[in-house]
């Protein structure tokens, strides 16, 4: 008898709160608000600039200031990217842009992966050193070199060439990737390696044919990283670059204010025009390569 009234007595006894809201499907539901709140806050913080921009691509400029905000054009327009395009000096910032940022990446994962090579496979007295040094190098900022970076330009004869861009954008390109790419190298099993000498591979046989292909993703990732720093730089392009032909895209873009005629009006609408359309390469070569990228940057994550 007191057995079948301590269990009707277990079964009487409420759940408590904490155990509910695991349990229920709406508690569930409710304990999940606050993440998904969280989640929307983040979203809109990052992609409402970008958003907002191509609003203003799409907008008049007669219609830019309009009170109340639009935050839909009620009469979009392609005028702001034809007046855009239409720039000779942006038409050349583009090529520009290209050339540099594609050197300073291809130059950077050509040294760099065979730095990488030497320091992630080989063992000699201060590698721990050399790589720590280059480490320090991407720790100063820009402005810190900017003096000394102009003197050994104008001694080279490269002021006002796009060759001054790719040699100054190699100073933090070329450690970085280094660096990445060095984890890369460490983390490859030496079976491959060995065996590649037993076949009688050579050191240069066994980089490119074998150990090459399987840091892959990291390639990918480190030239992407190169690439969009090259491509967005402004300092160094303001500083080393004078005429306009050899403008590249951030500086293109400041040359947009005062076309209006006018201290009190700017041409908004293709400065923004402009940045939707120098930030376009970069976000479809993050999508095309973001399985690569997703590798590279989970990869030595987890020992298999």
């Amino acid at each position: 008898m007191s057995t079948v009234a301590e269990a009707t007595r277990a079964r009487a006894r409420p759940v408590s709160r904490g155990r509910w809201l695991r349990r229920s499907p709406v508690g569930r539901f409710v304990t999940k608000v606050p993440f998904w709140l969280l989640i929307a806050v983040i979203f809109v913080y990052a992609l409402f600039p970008f958003y907002w921009a191509i609003r203003s691509a799409f907008t008049p400029d007669g219609e830019q200031f309009k009170t109340p905000i639009d935050y839909f054009p009620k009469h979009p327009t392609w005028a702001n990217f034809r007046e855009a395009l239409s720039a000779s000096t942006f038409q050349h910032a583009l090529i520009n842009s290209t050339i540099v940022a594609g050197a300073v990446t291809l130059i950077s994962l050509a040294i760099g992966s065979l730095a990488a090579y030497a320091l992630g496979r080989f063992r000699f007295r201060g590698k721990s050193a050399v790589l720590y040094l280059m480490l320090s190098m991407t720790i100063f900022p820009q402005i810190a070199i900017l003096g000394a970076l102009y003197t050994m330009i104008n001694d080279f004869h490269l002021y006002d060439t796009l060759g001054a861009l790719i040699l100054s954008y190699m100073i933090f390109t070329l450690p970085f990737t280094v660096w990445v790419l060095t984890s890369f190298m460490r983390g490859l099993p030496g079976d491959l390696e060995e065996a590649a000498y037993v076949d009688g591979a050579t050191p240069l046989q066994v980089f490119y044919k074998v150990l090459l292909p399987l840091i892959a993703p990291g390639l990918v990732t480190t030239g992407l990283l190169a690439f969009i720093a090259a491509w967005n730089e402004y300092l160094y392009a303001l500083s080393f670059i004078q005429t306009p032909n050899h403008y590249t895209v951030p500086l293109s873009i400041t040359t947009f204010v005062g076309k209006s005629g006018s201290t009190f009006q700017q041409p908004w609408g293709q400065i923004m025009a402009a940045t939707v359309i120098v930030t376009l390469p970069l976000i479809t070569a993050t999508l095309i390569l973001q399985r690569r990228i997703l590798a590279g940057l989970t990869a030595g994550a987890v020992k298999g």
